[in-house]
């Protein structure tokens, strides 16, 4: 290797260690905010915290990488123009693709080591992360409840409410609670304007404290009309203060290390992606299938074809309708309008689970074919970084820090756009995951030509020259030579 590789390396991986951990830092800060919102002060071990750093880690890093290869090219090559070494080079003899020929195979091998980085370590913290934060929050069980919709992690019971506070967020706001323990459906309604969640550590029993509340049950049993059921007894009763417990044995056993959650899109590689995807595929086809053949019974079609008749009567009108009689036209109208009722009733009902089907299969299909299209971030942002540094001839950490935070969030923005409608069917799986790149490689390829040119940006020049040109040609008060 020579000594200008060395010196160029050297330039380029200095900023890259820095950049890399600042920008690390601020991304693990960002996510374990958003998670110590909610286990903070809870008595979570040190251990757990560790683990959650360790895996929360490992998740930002393939985000990290390009970002850093970004600004750290920026960087050394603003450095190289600021202190005149691209006209030093040059004037030996040395062009701009020669100086950053070691730059980009550095970026081809981290584009690989992301793309190692996105297909087996992240699905890896993914897995082990969920898991670890779901199986706290069983050891926990106030921490599973969410607040503003209906909570089914307790056994036998339907929670609701709509404010969670106090400082280890255990009281509770207008509490809704349905008791399914009977197995006989919501006939017992407990509402309250306050409450309060009691767990011990170890305990198997989760307490509820309510106050300033209303207990209604409807003592259920077996009738099989309507008019039975209402004429039988119910019990109802204010209170200032209600407390009764839950059994929560059955989801506080786990270890903190038990993975349940395995098939989550996020946590296979591309080969069980590449194996996944089919079987739902088939699926979604088979639902689909099964609908139409619903509908298509249940709308009579078969019968609606033409029957061959040799005896052809004169007297029938086109308008079908016109040959019956007013009693039986409505017969037959109220007969379609029921069918159709029944049909768009039934299209209606499915819609919802086919609308999900379609985007848990899209969630899979993008992903695959993201995890190529984001791995190759590092080389295209490397080829808009490197010209982007020898054109604004600027080093240290104002303005490339500046320009790299610009071009990131343009390319992940349109990265997450396109991976949004892919998500909703509205463009295909493969558009979607490889948008920003193709939106980027044009910008990649003008920099690139501009800088080995040793032109700025926008070269006003280039565009001016031609408008005068044929601003002097048809000036009519041009001077004409005598």
């Amino acid at each position: 290797m020579k000594i200008l590789d060395k010196y160029i390396l050297k330039s380029f991986f200095k900023p890259f260690l820095a950049t890399l951990l600042i920008v690390l830092f601020v991304l693990v800060m960002q996510m374990l905010w958003q998670a110590f919102e909610n286990i903070a002060g809870k008595g979570i071990s040190i251990l757990f915290i560790l683990k959650y750093l360790y895996y929360t880690t490992l998740i930002m890093l393939p985000q990290a990488l390009p970002i850093a290869v970004l600004l750290s090219s920026i960087m050394a090559l603003g450095n190289f123009g600021e202190n005149y070494e691209f006209a030093a080079a040059k004037s030996a003899g040395v062009s701009l693709q020669r100086l950053v020929m070691p730059l980009a195979i550095v970026a081809v091998l981290f584009s690989v080591l992301n793309f190692f980085l996105y297909n087996n370590v992240y699905p890896y913290a993914i897995l082990n992360q969920s898991n670890l934060y779901l199986n706290i929050k069983k050891k926990k069980p106030a921490l599973a409840l969410v607040e503003g919709s209906f909570n089914s992690d307790l056994p036998g019971y339907q929670i609701k409410f709509d404010e969670k506070y106090g400082e280890e967020k255990n009281l509770l706001k207008n509490v809704l609670i349905y008791d399914l323990t009977g197995n006989r459906g919501n006939q017992k309604v407990i509402t309250a304007e306050k409450g309060k969640i009691v767990t011990e550590e170890g305990s198997r029993y989760m307490t509820f404290i309510l106050n300033n509340g209303n207990y209604y049950e409807e003592h259920v049993k077996k009738a099989r009309t309507l008019e039975k059921r209402k004429k039988m007894a119910a019990s109802s009763a204010v209170f200032d203060e209600y407390e009764f417990n839950i059994d929560i044995s059955s989801i506080i056993g786990d270890d903190l290390d038990t993975n349940k959650v395995t098939n989550h899109f996020r946590m296979l590689t591309i080969k069980q992606l590449k194996d996944t995807v089919p079987d739902l595929k088939s699926r979604y086809d088979e639902v689909l299938k099964n609908r139409s053949k619903n509908i298509f019974a249940s709308s009579f079609a078969k019968e609606l074809y033409k029957y061959p008749d040799s005896l052809k009567t004169e007297n029938i009108e086109a308008d079908i309708l016109n040959n019956f009689e007013v009693k039986e036209k409505i017969t037959i109208l109220n007969a379609a309008l029921n069918k159709t009722t029944r049909a768009l009733n039934t299209i209606k009902n499915n819609s919802k689970n086919v609308k999900y089907r379609r985007k848990t299969l899209n969630l899979y299909d993008t992903e695959y074919y993201n995890r190529v299209a984001f791995s190759l971030s590092c080389l295209i942002l490397f080829f808009i970084g490197a010209p982007l540094g020898s054109i604004i001839r600027k080093g240290g950490f104002g303005l490339p820090m500046i320009l790299a935070i610009s071009v990131y969030v343009l390319y992940f923005f349109t990265n997450t756009f396109g991976r949004n409608l892919a998500e909703e069917s509205t463009i295909t799986a493969f558009l979607g995951s490889w948008i920003s790149f193709f939106l980027m490689a044009p910008v990649a390829i003008l920099l690139t030509i501009r800088a080995t040119k040793d032109k700025g940006i926008f070269d006003v020049d280039s565009f001016l020259q031609p408008i005068t040109k044929i601003i002097k040609k048809v000036n009519p008060f041009k001077k004409k030579p005598l």
